[in-house]
């Protein structure tokens, strides 16, 4: 029977596997596919092609109630190895249960752009970091999902690496 998603339990962000506290929600990555408009000779106008396995640069940010250490180590000029772990509520409308799913997401990033927020009495500083996405992954249940590899020319989805004929004809 159905299964309705319902809504994410809690979340951990982690850096080189140390936990990174203070973050209050994470903005993932949007994929958009990089197009080339078509037209021409024995076309009769014109379309968008999507160019397979090619992206638009990615960012992924990552928002923090206060000015940490945790936030401020996250603008050094270097790449940093990100893993955010969530967890999910699913309903089994069969049985009336709730079942847990377990959602990772694995990315690369480096710094793009850091805002330590604001300074108001009894609030939060709202700061923030937003960085550059070289490599993404996702995890649902422990089984890759999505990879997206633009430097190895890697563009996997269920099971399925859309760019292993590229590589193979370029030689990697």
């Amino acid at each position: 029977m159905a299964k309705v998603d319902e809504a994410v339990i809690g979340f951990t962000v982690y850096e080189d596997s140390v936990e990174r506290i203070g973050i209050s929600e994470v903005t993932l990555p949007e994929i958009s596919n990089i197009v080339q408009e078509i037209e021409g000779a024995g076309i009769g106008g014109k379309y968008e092609a999507v160019i397979l396995g090619s992206f638009e640069s990615m960012s992924l940010t990552l928002n923090f109630r206060t000015v940490t250490k945790n936030a401020v180590s996250l603008c050094e000029p270097r790449v940093h190895n990100i893993d955010l772990r969530a967890t999910q509520q699913r309903r089994d409308t069969a049985n009336n249960t709730v079942q847990l799913v377990s959602l990772k997401h694995v990315l690369s990033v480096f710094p793009k752009k850091t805002s330590l927020g604001k300074v108001a009495t009894a609030s939060t500083s709202d700061a923030s970091g937003e960085y550059s996405v070289s490599y993404f992954a996702t995890y649902l249940e422990g089984k890759k999902v999505l990879e997206i590899d633009p430097l190895n020319y890697i563009f996997f989805v269920n099971g399925k690496d859309y760019l292993a004929e590229v590589r193979r004809a370029l030689g990697k």
